[in-house]
């Protein structure tokens, strides 16, 4: 009894030597001093469980507190917004082509390897009918007489516009207004003193800012999630005027118009779009930045449409293989592929193989670049435009003009109500770049959608292709093309001349009824 009373005192000797060790020297070494000085087996486990519990406990005295000031506080912005921000629901015929039909709930395409699922099921509609569907998206309140901000491509083609408020009133919106070149709506609710946002200053915004997002994601209401700004001034291969906000802040589809604030619960912008093999987020977002949505804004609320800058020249960008073929030191700029006859860029004297260096005492970092910078620019202002030719700087002044309207509502020949033939396609008239790009001097119309299960989907027309003549008769509009359809004999199919990139054909199509 008495040597196990020792035993343990001397147990418990070692064990105070242990943790004193552990305290002066470090828990590693001490840990392992006191091991060996115990010189304990077997029994000794639970002792060395027991030290290793008390230097664990004194672990706080060691390791630096996290304070919780160093990460940003979001709640109270959150609590201050969350009621400026709604929930946008879209109800319309938006299309029966393709890409229409197999989207994410936001307007998005669906990834691939999805879409083919959904083509090869049974019941999948393989009518020209263009189906009823639903959309949704988001959106913020800037004034309390019911002015909302979302994207254009959240509303468009929708027929009900319905706005959820958070107290859960539902309000039909009017869209006033929207532009596609920056993805921008402008909608209008009947109501007074609701809850507004502030917008900020997107130009101070920096790489590495905290920013949150406030959206309904897969229609789940005033989800907020944070991030940082990861770049800024990033332009995308989409056609869109827009220097976007990279983000990683989480986005997916719903989120799709709702805002982005910074820490001081300012609007610095307006998610619109993610990169993602998936159709789901996967790290990188893109918000338009809102001193250009607040440019946008004014001009919808004003006359309902935008004024956008027209240069007139089809460029490229250079590698640098290029860059040293115009004796350049590293790839900028943009490489003038063509000019347009009487275009601002042709009457500023602009010429094909011109590197255009600088717009506006603005440096051209490439050609993805220019396009913002010209489509920004008020239009009849005259702006310097550098270039390089010959190996030589100039410097052009040019008088900017007014982008036209690039074919915002193709005439469809499907989906006729009175029942007369149809092709299935919808097409516009040829815009001056096409033409050019076709070789076609004179007449002719591009097909910009084929309907699946249509009869041009099954003759084998395509998107891009150009009609050039119905039997034998050449045609210049779509009304004339609707015409010549809506006449054709019911026992014979039409002989449609097209051009298809440099190649012309004839194809065979038998119009249906629908």
């Amino acid at each position: 009894m008495l040597a196990g009373i020792k035993h343990e005192k001397c147990a418990m000797n070692n064990l105070k030597e242990l943790v004193q060790m552990s305290m002066s020297k470090g828990l590693n070494k001490g840990f392992n001093r006191g091991v060996r000085t115990a010189g304990l087996r077997q029994r000794g486990t639970a002792l060395l469980v027991g030290a290793a519990l008390v230097a664990t406990l004194a672990l706080p005295a060691m390791v630096p507190e996290a304070h919780a000031e160093q990460f940003p506080q979001l709640t109270q912005l959150i609590r201050d917004n969350r009621d400026a921000v709604v929930h946008i629901a879209v109800v319309g015929e938006r299309g029966s082509g393709r890409q229409q039909m197999f989207s994410m709930p936001d307007g998005s395409q669906l990834p691939e390897q999805l879409r083919r699922f959904f083509e090869n099921l049974p019941d999948m509609p393989r009518n020209n009918r263009a189906p009823r569907t639903e959309a949704m998206g988001s959106g913020f309140i800037i004034s309390p007489d019911g002015y909302i901000v979302t994207n254009a491509h959240v509303v468009d083609g929708g027929s009900e516009v319905t706005v959820k408020l958070n107290d859960r009133r539902e309000l039909p919106a009017k869209v006033v207004g929207q532009d596609k070149y920056s993805d921008i709506a402008l909608l209008k609710v009947e109501a007074s003193g609701l809850p507004t946002v502030r917008l900020g200053d997107s130009d101070s915004l920096e790489v590495g800012q905290w920013v949150v997002a406030i959206g309904a994601p897969f229609g789940l209401d005033h989800t907020a999630t944070q991030g940082i700004v990861s770049a800024l001034s990033r332009s995308l291969p989409d056609g869109t005027y827009v220097p976007f906000i990279q983000t990683d802040a989480a986005v997916n589809p719903g989120n799709s118009g709702g805002p982005l604030f910074d820490l001081n619960g300012n609007v610095v912008g307006v998610n619109s779009q993610i990169y993602s093999r998936s159709g789901g987020y996967m790290g990188i977002s893109f918000a338009i930045p809102v001193n250009l949505v607040r440019n946008i804004t004014d001009q919808l609320k004003d006359g309902g449409v935008v004024s956008r800058g027209w240069l007139g020249v089809e460029i490229q960008s250079l590698d640098q293989q290029l860059a040293d073929s115009f004796k350049l030191g590293k790839p900028k700029g943009a490489l003038v592929a063509s000019v347009q006859p009487s275009s601002p860029a042709a009457r500023a004297g602009v010429q094909a193989g011109d590197v255009i260096l600088g717009f506006n005492n603005q440096d051209v970092e490439s050609a993805s670049h220019l396009p913002l910078l010209v489509g920004n620019t008020p239009v009849g202002q005259q702006v310097p435009l550098k270039v390089l030719r010959d190996g030589e700087e100039k410097v052009l002044t040019v008088t900017i003009d007014q982008l036209a309207d690039r074919d915002e509502n193709p005439t469809r020949l499907a989906d006729n109500t009175d029942g007369s033939p149809s092709l299935g396609v919808a097409v516009a008239a040829l815009s001056p770049e096409e033409r050019e790009r076709a070789k076609v001097d004179a007449g002719g119309i591009v097909i910009r959608e084929v309907f699946p299960g249509s009869a041009a989907d099954r003759a084998g027309l395509q998107q891009g292709d150009v009609i050039l003549r119905v039997d034998n008769q050449p045609v210049s509009t779509p009304s004339e093309l609707k015409d010549k359809v809506s006449k054709a004999p019911e026992n014979r199919p039409l002989a449609l001349l097209i051009q298809r990139d440099d190649a012309k054909r004839f194809v065979a199509v038998q119009p249906s009824k629908s």
